[in-house]
């Protein structure tokens, strides 16, 4: 499969490649090097992207909906508006990537390094976030309404006003985050770490704070 005259396969070398609006939907590309490659609005629906290197990757506007991303290296890259719906993201690295108001509803991110990341503005709804690491991330105003957040690491996270709904943070760490203005209505905060945690603002109706670590 040849895309504007790149080979299109398992384990090509993509690096820089202008790509942006390319057809790469069911595309196979589990190893390939697309470090810093041009894929602006590019289908990337259904593709096999398992263990390729996409750091510093311009993805804004993409279309990754049922993507396989297990284990993808995403650090530094843009995915700013992409649409994340029900991707495979298990243990990806995403270390302070741009996913400003991408859609990542239904994904699966277990496992994942989202540290520094800036999820402002995310849709997380119902989303695998089991394990991930959160650390010093910017969630500001995402919506976590009923995510899996259970031993997420949330350190000095910033969470203002973000929808945490009926999410799951059984023995989350929140030491240091920024809960000012989050909506925690009916949230599971079963002993979770929330160490100096700021929660001016917050709204803890029917939160479950049992055994909580203060």
């Amino acid at each position: 499969m040849n895309v504007n005259g790149y080979k299109i396969e398992p384990n090509a070398n993509l690096s820089y490649a202008e790509l942006n609006h390319a057809d790469l939907a069911g595309a196979s590309l589990s190893g390939a090097n697309m470090k810093d490659a041009d894929l602006e609005g590019a289908d990337l629906r259904e593709a096999d992207l398992e263990g390729a290197d996409l750091r510093g990757a311009y993805l804004k506007f993409a279309n990754l909906v049922g993507a396989n991303l297990v284990g993808v290296n995403l650090s530094d890259s843009d995915l700013r508006e992409a649409n994340l719906v029900g991707a495979n993201l298990v243990g990806a690295d995403l270390r302070g990537a741009n996913l400003e108001g991408a859609d990542l509803s239904g994904a699966d991110l277990s496992g994942a390094d989202l540290s520094g990341a800036d999820l402002s503005g995310a849709d997380l709804s119902s989303a695998d976030l089991r394990g991930v690491d959160l650390r010093g991330a910017n969630l500001s105003e995402a919506n976590f309404r009923f995510a899996d957040l259970s031993g997420a690491n949330l350190t000095d996270a910033h969470l203002t006003g973000a929808n945490l709904t009926g999410a799951n943070l059984t023995g989350a760490n929140l030491t240091g985050a920024n809960l000012t203005g989050a909506n925690l209505t009916g949230a599971n905060l079963t002993g979770a770490v929330i160490t100096g945690v700021r929660i001016f603002l917050t709204n803890l109706k029917d939160a479950n704070l049992t055994n909580i670590i203060m």
